[in-house]
This record gives structure tokens, C-alpha cells and sequence, in this order.
């Protein structure tokens, strides 16, 4: 026996929407698409997408490591995600993470490789 694959399960009232978002957000790979589960590829990662789902703002787990966070939440608000609130940059912890909002209320991460010295 083995594993086959795994995956990040989120909800979306607007199914098409929420695939669409991650498609173009993170140029992922659609592999399957249905209201019931749709899945998105990026970078290995699998993001499965269940339609039926309220869209109420819920904490997913998921995260992204990126290589350009300002351009990422920039690219994010074109997408019509929103942040939770701004990430901050300090001399004791230089700005690497965002915590992010999809159009379906589904709360994600994006961080970076935080700034050396």
C-alpha cells in the first residue's frame, strides 16, 4: 500500500471562482474540474476544490512560500483576494508572511525566505 497523492481540501460557494483564483493567482495546473471536487496543481501541491460551501471566512492551513511577497499581494488584489490584515517589517522580524483571504473567504498564507543580517 501506498499513498497517492495529498491534498489540501478547501470549500467554495462560487466553485468556478475559487478555481479560477488559484489557477491565475500561483499559474496552477487545473486536472479536474466539477462543482463536486475541482483540483489545482501548483508545484506539486494538490488543492482540491469542494462546491457547496457558505462562504465564510475560514482558516485553511494552506501556504504558499513565494519569491516576491510585495508582488504576490499586488497580484493577489487583481485576483480579488484581500489580505487579513497588512504584513509588518521590523528590525526584529523582517516582513516574510501575509496573511491572505480568497474570494470565498478561505484564509491562506504567503510567506518569503526572510532577509539574512
Amino acid at each position: 500500500m501506498k499513498v497517492l497523492k495529498v491534498k489540501y481540501a478547501l470549500w467554495a460557494k462560487d466553485w468556478e471562482r475559487c478555481v479560477a483564483f488559484y489557477r491565475d493567482l500561483f499559474g496552477g495546473e487545473v486536472t479536474l474540474y466539477m462543482e463536486v471536487w475541482s483540483e489545482v496543481v501548483v508545484e506539486n501541491a494538490v488543492i482540491g476544490i469542494h462546491g457547496g460551501g457558505e462562504g465564510k471566512r475560514t482558516w485553511t492551513g494552506l501556504s504558499f512560500q513565494v519569491d516576491d511577497l510585495l508582488g504576490f499581494i499586488e497580484k493577489l488584489k487583481e485576483h480579488g483576494g484581500a489580505l487579513a490584515s497588512e504584513p509588518v517589517d521590523t528590525p526584529e522580524d523582517p516582513m516574510h508572511l501575509a496573511m491572505c483571504i480568497d474570494p470565498e473567504g478561505n484564509e491562506f498564507m504567503m510567506t518569503c525566505p526572510r532577509k539574512k543580517g
